[in-house]
């Protein structure tokens, strides 16, 4: 099963900082985790979504040794 880390904003809105997840590509795994954390579906699209450390489509296939970071935007710099 991937592995979804959420941080900063993203991690509030889903009350934890991981998860194992069962869907088979990106955009399941999207689609799932906004329906079932309403709070997260409101800035996931603003979110860096990440797979290995790259942004990929959403049709990309995810194994059980994925991680998946989402990232929200980061003020300051």
């Amino acid at each position: 099963m991937p592995t979804v880390r959420y941080f900063a904003a993203a991690e509030d809105a889903v009350g934890r900082d991981e998860e194992s997840r069962d869907e088979t590509t990106l955009g399941e795994l999207r689609r799932a985790v906004a329906a079932e954390h309403p709070e997260l579906g409101g800035i996931l699209p603003r979110c860096a979504v990440l797979v290995g450390g790259e942004r990929v489509a959403d049709d990309t296939a995810l194994a059980a040794t994925d991680v998946v970071d989402v990232l929200p935007p980061f003020a300051g710099g």
